[in-house]
Formats: C-alpha cells, sequence, structure tokens
C-alpha cells in the first residue's frame, strides 16, 4: 500500500518535477525563436544586444527579454564554438538567472550553461562574477567562453593572483569577470584597505554565478580568508616545545578522532610543567594554569595537534624544505595557504623546516559573508542535494535538479566491505587487472596521497601500467585526466571533487589534436585532425564495449557529495558505465563511526579471508554514519558563521564609513563632529554633569585640554568665575579649538588641510581596525569557557564585541583629533612630504595586502613593489652598499630602505 507522501508525489509530481515544467513554456519560446537568430549576420547578434541593453534602461524586466537573450546567446555559441545548447541547459541557465542552484550531472556542459544567465544580467550593465574553483578552470573558461560574449558584443575579463594592478582593475570593468573565490574575497578586503577611490578593483556585488557551488559554498566556509602581516619571530619557542611532544605517553593526553580534537590530561600538564621548567621555557615557581602561561599554553596546545591530527603526505606535504598543505576535498596543494594561530609554525618545528613568523590579522572575511554581498547569487554542481537544507539555511538558496540530456546508463554496484585492508587492497589489485585485460578504463579514487601512493605500489608489483594524479602530479592534471579514458588506461586519483576536465571514452580528442599539431608543425591540420578522429572513434567503441569507464573507490569520504561526484565521472552523457566501492573495517569512516558491531557481523557470518559483504543495509548503514559527520560539519560552519556575523555589522560599519571618507571631498563636518564629542567627554570626566565648580578636577582638565586639542586655556580662572557651568565650559572650548582648526586652515591652505584629514582618518581608522580584529580574536578564544558558568559564549561574544567596538570609536575619534590639533603650519615643501608621509603609511599597512596569495588561511602577503615613488628609508643611516647599516630585520619584516616590500623580496633577496 502506498503511503500518502508516495501518492501525492504520483499524482502531483515533486516539487523539482514542478520547476522542471514551469521551464518548459520559456524553452519552447526559446526554441520558437531560433530561426529567426538563425537569419540575423554576426553584427545582428550584436545590434541585438545594443536593443536589450536600450529596453532594460527604458525599464523593461529582465524575465520580459530572456527567450530573446537566451536565443541570441545559443546562436553565438553555436557560430563561435559550434555547441548548441540543449533544453536541459537552457533550463540550468532559467534557473541560474532565478538565483538557484541548477544540479547538472557531470558532462552536462555546465559551462557552457552559465553563458546565458551571465549574458541576460550583464545586460544591465552592472557586471557579473563567474567563480571557479582555481586559476586554471578561470583562465581556461574565460578564454573558452570570451569568445562568445565577444560575438553578442560584451567584454569578458579574468582574474588571478598576482596580476598587475591595471589588468585586473580593468578585468574588474569588463561585463563579464571569471576569477576564483579566493581572489575575489581578498580583493574585496584589498579594496576595504585602499586610501582612494581609483585604486579600488571591485565596482559592487550584483549577481554570482558559482560554479563547484557546494565546493566553495561549503567544503570551503569553514575557512575564513586572512589578509595578515608578519608578527613577532617565536622560532625558539616552537622548537623547545617540538622537542617535548614526542616525549609524552598515551596518559598525558586524549584524542577523539571523531571530533578531530586533543587535549592534556591533568597528568601531562604535570609532566610538561616539570619538563618547561628545565628547558627554561617556563619560570621556576610559575605553573602552567598562571594567566602569564597563557602563551606557552597555547604552543603547546598547537605543537600537540601538529603531532598528533595532522599527518604528512594527507594534511600537507614538505616541498623544497616548505610545508605545503593538500586540500582535503581536491587533493591540490594550496601554495601559500598557512594555518593560522600558530598551528603551521608547529608543523614547520615537527617537519624540521625553516618557522616563517606568525602573522597578525590585517583584514578577514568568510566565504559565507563575502557571498551573501551579493544583489543575486546563483551556483552550479553536479551534486547539491545531499547539502539542500545549509544551501537554504545560510545563502536562501534553493536546489533544483536538472534532468540529465540522455538517461543515465551508468551501472552503481553495492558496496563491498570486507575485513582488513590488506584483504581489501588484494581485491582491488584484482578488479583493476580484470578490467584492464578486457581493455576498460578504470580511475581509481583515493582519500589521500600516501594511500594513492601504496596502491600504486601493489600495481607495479603486478605489472599492470598506470598513472598518479594527486598534488605531487599537480602540474599534468589535465593530461592525466584526459588521457583516463582511453582503453584499459588505469588512473589513481587523489579526490576527484571539481577537475573541471571530462574524462571522455576513448581520450579527449582535442587535447591529441593539439599534441598531434605541436609535434607535426608542418602537417596539414586537416588530414592530422581526420586521422586523429577516426582513432578516436575506434578506441570509443572500443571502451563503450569493454562497458565505459569503470569508477572503483577504495574508501568512502566524509562526505557523500565526494563520493558522488567521483560515481558522476562515469556514465557521461548517456555512456556506458560502472561504479563500486570497496571498504575495509580498517577505513577511518568503518573504524570511527561504529565498525565493532559490524566486525562481530561479519565474524558470526563465519567469513572466509578474501570475502567480502554485499548489502543495501550495509549501505544505509554507511549513508547514516556519513549523514551524521556532514551534520557536525554543517554545525561548525553556522557555528562559524554566528561569530563571523557578529564582526560582519562592525566590518560592514567600518568599510561603509572608509567608503564615504575616501567619496568625500571635504571632512571638516566629519572632524568637527568628531572633536565636539572628543570635547564632552573630557568636560562630563573632568567636570561632571551636576556637579559645582569647586568639585572639577579643573588641572585635569586643563592637561587633557593640552594633551588632546593642543591649545593652554586659563580653566582654573573660569572655574572660579560666577555662572560658569558645564554647558559654558563646553562652548569655551570649543570655540577656542575651532579658532585653532580655523588658524591651521588658513595657514596649510584650504586644499591641503582637507588631504591631510582624509588622509589621518584613514590611516586612523585601519590602524584601530586591526587592533580590534586582535582584541575580538583574542575574546573568541576565551568566551567558550563562559559556557562552566551557565552563560552562552555567543551572547556574551555579542555583548563584549558590542562594548569594544564603542569603545574602539571613542578612541578612534581623542585619535584623530590629537593629531590633527597638533600637525603645525610649514612651507610648500614640508606640506607636501607630511602628505606623502601619511600616504606612504598608509600604502605600508596595504603592502601585506597588495599581493596575498590565493586561498590562504592566513597568507604570506607578497607585497607589491614599491608603495610610494618617494622612498623613506625605515632605518637611519641606511645604506644600499653597507650591509651593517641595515639592521636585523626578519625575512618577512619591511625592508629597511622604506620600498614597502618584505625583506626577502628586496634587498634581502637571496642571490
Amino acid at each position: 500500500m502506498l503511503g500518502f507522501g508516495t501518492l501525492a508525489k504520483k499524482v502531483f509530481g515533486t516539487p523539482n518535477d514542478r520547476k522542471i515544467k514551469a521551464t518548459r513554456p520559456a524553452v519552447e519560446r526559446i526554441n520558437a525563436l531560433e530561426p529567426e537568430f538563425e537569419a540575423l549576420d554576426d553584427a545582428g547578434l550584436k545590434a541585438k544586444t545594443e536593443e536589450l541593453k536600450s529596453r532594460i534602461s527604458e525599464g523593461e524586466s529582465l524575465d520580459a527579454i530572456l527567450p530573446e537573450a537566451f536565443a541570441n546567446c545559443r546562436e553565438a555559441a553555436k557560430r563561435t564554438l559550434g555547441l548548441r545548447a540543449f533544453d536541459v541547459q537552457l533550463m540550468g541557465g532559467i534557473f541560474l538567472h532565478q538565483g538557484n542552484i541548477s544540479e547538472m550531472k557531470t558532462g552536462e556542459g555546465k559551462t557552457l550553461v552559465a553563458t546565458f544567465p551571465a549574458y541576460l544580467n550583464a545586460l544591465t550593465g552592472k557586471g557579473v562574477h563567474i567563480v571557479t574553483v582555481n586559476d586554471y578552470l578561470a583562465r581556461r573558461d574565460a578564454d573558452w567562453m570570451g569568445k562568445v560574449y565577444g560575438a553578442l558584443g560584451l567584454t569578458t575579463g579574468v582574474v588571478y593572483p598576482r596580476q598587475p594592478e591595471d589588468e585586473k582593475r580593468d578585468a574588474y570593468q569588463c561585463d563579464i569577470t571569471y576569477a576564483t573565490n579566493n581572489e575575489l574575497g581578498f580583493d574585496y578586503l584589498r579594496d576595504n584597505m585602499k586610501s582612494e577611490l581609483n585604486q579600488m578593483y571591485q565596482r559592487g556585488h550584483y549577481f554570482a554565478i558559482v560554479d563547484e557551488v557546494d565546493s566553495i559554498l561549503i567544503d570551503e566556509a569553514r575557512t575564513p580568508l586572512i589578509i595578515s602581516g608578519p608578527a613577532d619571530d617565536r622560532s625558539n619557542l616552537y622548537q623547545g616545545i617540538d622537542v617535548l611532544i614526542p616525549e609524552l605517553t598515551e596518559e598525558h593526553f586524549e584524542l577523539d578522532e571523531k571530533t578531530r580534537s586533543v587535549s592534556f590530561t591533568d597528568a601531562g600538564n604535570e609532566f610538561l610543567e616539570s619538563r618547561l621548567v628545565e628547558a627554561g621555557l617556563l619560570p621556576e615557581g610559575q605553573t602552567l594554569y598562571d594567566p602569564e602561561s597563557t602563551t606557552v599554553v597555547h604552543h603547546l596546545s598547537q605543537g600537540l595537534r601538529a603531532h598528533k591530527l595532522y599527518q604528512k603526505d594527507k594534511e600537507y606535504i614538505v616541498r623544497d624544505g616548505e610545508v605545503v598543505l593538500i586540500d582535503e576535498f581536491t587533493g591540490r596543494m594550496m601554495p601559500g595557504r598557512r594555518l593560522s594561530e600558530g598551528l603551521h609554525q608547529a608543523i614547520e618545528a615537527k617537519e624540521g623546516c625553516q618557522i616563517q613568523p606568525e602573522n597578525v590579522t590585517l583584514a578577514s572575511v568568510t566565504f559565507q559573508n563575502y557571498f551573501r554581498l551579493y544583489e543575486k547569487l546563483s551556483g552550479m554542481t553536479g551534486t547539491a542535494s545531499t547539502e539542500a537544507e545549509e544551501f537554504a539555511e545560510i545563502y536562501g538558496l534553493g536546489v533544483v535538479e536538472v534532468p540529465t540530456n540522455k538517461p543515465i546508463a551508468r551501472v552503481d554496484e553495492d558496496d563491498k566491505v570486507y575485513r582488513t585492508a590488506e584483504e581489501k587492497f588484494a581485491a582491488i589489485v584484482e578488479e583493476i587487472r580484470l578490467a584492464h585485460e578486457k581493455g576498460q578504463p578504470v580511475l581509481v579514487g583515493t582519500t589521500s596521497i600516501d594511500k594513492s601512493e601504496m596502491l600504486s605500489s601493489l600495481l607495479e608489483k603486478a605489472g599492470l601500467k598506470h598513472n598518479v594524479l594527486n598534488a605531487r602530479q599537480h602540474e599534468q592534471e589535465a593530461q592525466i585526466v584526459g588521457d583516463a579514458g582511453l582503453p584499459g588506461a588505469v588512473t589513481i586519483a587523489t579526490n576527484m571533487a571539481g577537475r573541471g576536465t571530462d574524462i571522455k571514452l576513448g581520450g579527449n580528442f582535442e587535447m591529441k589534436v593539439q599534441q598531434a599539431l605541436d609535434a607535426e608543425p608542418n602537417g596539414n591540420p586537416e588530414e592530422i585532425r581526420a586521422r586523429i578522429e577516426a582513432a578516436q572513434s575506434e578506441a570509443e567503441a572500443r571502451v563503450k564495449e569493454a562497458g565505459g569507464l569503470f569508477v572503483l573507490a577504495t574508501e568512502r569520504h566524509e562526505s557523500r557529495r565526494i563520493d558522488n561526484q567521483l560515481r558522476g565521472r562515469s556514465g557521461r552523457q548517456g555512456d556506458p558505465g560502472r561504479s563500486s566501492f570497496f571498504l575495509s573495517l580498517d577505513d577511518d569512516l568503518m573504524r570511527i563511526f561504529g565498525s565493532e558491531r559490524l566486525d562481530k557481523v561479519l565474524s558470526s557470518l563465519g567469513m572466509k579471508e578474501g570475502e567480502a559483504i554485499v548489502h543495501p543495509w550495509v549501505n544505509k548503514s554507511l549513508e547514516r554514519a556519513q549523514s551524521k559527520v556532514e551534520g557536525r560539519n554543517f554545525d561548525i560552519r553556522k557555528q562559524l558563521l554566528k561569530f563571523d556575523d557578529v564582526m560582519n555589522d562592525q566590518r560592514k560599519v567600518i568599510f561603509g564609513q572608509r567608503r564615504e571618507i575616501m567619496e568625500a571631498d571635504d571632512l571638516t563636518e566629519v572632524t568637527e563632529d568628531m572633536r565636539e564629542e572628543v570635547i564632552d567627554d573630557l568636560v562630563d570626566t573632568y567636570a561632571p554633569p551636576k556637579s559645582y565648580a569647586d568639585q572639577w578636577n579643573v588641572e585635569g582638565l586643563d592637561a587633557a585640554i593640552k594633551s588632546s586639542l593642543n591649545i593652554a586655556l586659563p580653566v582654573a580662572d573660569w572655574a572660579e568665575e560666577d555662572g560658569v557651568d558645564q554647558e559654558i565650559l563646553r562652548e569655551r572650548i570649543a570655540e577656542a579649538s575651532d579658532k585653532l582648526m580655523a588658524e591651521k586652515a588658513e595657514a596649510f591652505g584650504s586644499d591641503a588641510l582637507r588631504q591631510i584629514e582624509k588622509q589621518v582618518l584613514l590611516q586612523t581608522i585601519d590602524a584601530k581596525w586591526r587592533e580590534h580584529l586582535l582584541t575580538l580574536e583574542h575574546l573568541r578564544s576565551v568566551v567558550g569557557f563562559r559556557g562552566y558558568a551557565q552563560r552562552d559564549p555567543l551572547n556574551e561574544y555579542k555583548t563584549e564585541a558590542f562594548q569594544l567596538f564603542e569603545s574602539m570609536l571613542e578612541s578612534l575619534r581623542a585619535d584623530v583629533t590629537q593629531k590633527l590639533c597638533q600637525i603645525q603650519p610649514m612651507s610648500e615643501e614640508q606640506r607636501q612630504q607630511l602628505v606623502e608621509q601619511l600616504r606612504r603609511q598608509q600604502s605600508q599597512a596595504q603592502a601585506a595586502a597588495a599581493q596575498a596569495p590565493a586561498g590562504a588561511t592566513n597568507p604570506e602577503s607578497e607585497a607589491a613593489g614599491p608603495a610610494v615613488a618617494a622612498r623613506e628609508p625605515l632605518v637611519e643611516g641606511f645604506d644600499e652598499t653597507d650591509e651593517s647599516t641595515w639592521g636585523n630585520p626578519g625575512r618577512n619584516a619591511p625592508c629597511p630602505c622604506g620600498s614597502g616590500q618584505k625583506f626577502k623580496h628586496c634587498h634581502g633577496r637571496l642571490a
């Protein structure tokens, strides 16, 4: 008997079916317009773009012109790329325009799908951002799809790390801009460290299409983007602590693999206390529980995490003496990305690498809050439905499953579970041998580099030729993936998520043609293409006959999406295919989530060595375990977002204030208001309301006025006058300070003073914001302990963060007022020098942000050349030819020559 839910779905269709059905009239209208647009010449397509633009400017809605825009874009793609979009691709484009996530299987042509909504929304003139997971895809897609936009009369730009400033600014001015999520986020932060509007890159956040949306908005959402500068060098502390960690025994710490946390026991604390005193890292008589020991305790915790939670060749590799992190979801190296709060330094100490100094935060933002800046957001991926709840709750995005162009012919087998890893890998090698012998290409998915290399050695012993794709072979990625569909090919890949290159049966035709043309530069291109096309057709037929691409996974990931992405590599565009997961009770997921029960079941079944259990119940059990992990990760991301939302409100205020200051020609009113508030505070502090004159702290007020406002006033005489109250006192001080500033304006010249006011305001805001960020980081790290007192850490954080923000604004007003009151009239030459000096200080603060590498949790920022044209050495008596006059700067410290670059990139560069 059918349940009510099942019955309703049969009668009315699922909500997804209804959404698909709702797009059909629009798709039919686009198809009906096709002959009309085919009749247009190339100039006619561009003229149509101009017509549509003018209709939008006259008030016509995007939805009203959608059929014509999509028909025009389809025709341009057909002429420039030889690709005619299928109906399902048009549907995907409609859902993207509506601000949804289009879930489309691998090989369904998502890159082309993005051109339709991008073209339609770019007609508004506000600019569209297409977001990719890596620089290779950003450049490839911009180059490839740029031909379509060019045929329609629109401009295309691409943004990449370490791009020349002017080129980057031009890229953001284009109608459609391709960029990685990291570079967009960093450019947003960099823009809000600039001192002039014309230096800013981004012109707004109107519409973004996020490719591999689950990877960017879910997997990477736990990692905030941070632009940072170097702090004090503490190499000795890291190295000293690193020596002690290996001495710990199991009684000294508690490890929880489920939550990836590790902590010291009381026995561990006692042991370390005595060893730290012996090593001279803890003063005699001081315990780890004393407030003075906070820094040492923090570094001990990070040292323990580095040794017990971070494994070489899994979470990171050591390359050229540097610790390079590996993306757990894609298996790619992430050069430039560094773990924060001293954890990266602890790993460097563990591996005996040179320890880079820690960094202090200059600006930060999470991907959640960056992408929520856009008026309209959309995304596409092959696997989003498992995270539909998170997309809806965090970003307000709906997920729509778009049907495939051809029915899926892939066979998905039940998981095979073995008792031990040895039995599992023996079965995997045998399975690969059988597939290889019949000419079936095999894609083997692993979860870490060391496992892929271990399997590679097993295949070598078995005499099976194969390719390995992981972080070490990063440069050959496109070639290896392109060859993965050749008959009998065996490819071992670490985390295949979001590779951006399809595995085509018989091999990648275009890649083969390009290689042949490179090998035969004088050959006839047409003959070469024809020859390769014939060989390609034959190879494709052989692979299809052998059963298509066989995806063999050696382990389940924590996330079902990653498993589904691997599975989706097979069976693209209706191709035959097969997928199978080989598991053992030694696998991390099985071991951590209840393998004991399963072990008992397998033992009771009396299974022989080498036998596997294959049953749909096992699949269900694993899905439940994965759901638990995904649920926990969602909670972590939600919690991160709740805390970041507090900072985000403050970030918006500060960034908004900076922009207003940069846009303003005259800031006199702003500085006057600040001065008045400072005077109010001074009077309220030293001559409190409802107090008598003889109760005032006259000496304190006199000293504070001299310090803050740079004027000497007869406050003591005023206090003895009859009828002088707080209000009269306030007016007299304000009058004297206004007179002082009027004299300064006359002496400086009005324009120069306006310029100085602007630079002082920006410089002071940035300095205060940096201090505030550091204070919030410290607050965030300790506020969790409030839970022991039955107080909600989040509410405590909100309250204290608000109080800290208010006190920061007060301090800002006082600093700006003091600086402006203390500047002295000077000659024209001195005036110019002061303006330049303020600009230089501002630029040096930005230097750390100028070229932050993509994807950094705590990046080693690269300064982009001299910060200002006029150089002033930071070290007095600096002589370029005499190293003894340079002082002793750290590798990551600013160069003493005053260039604004890091020492290691300037005079400290190794020959």
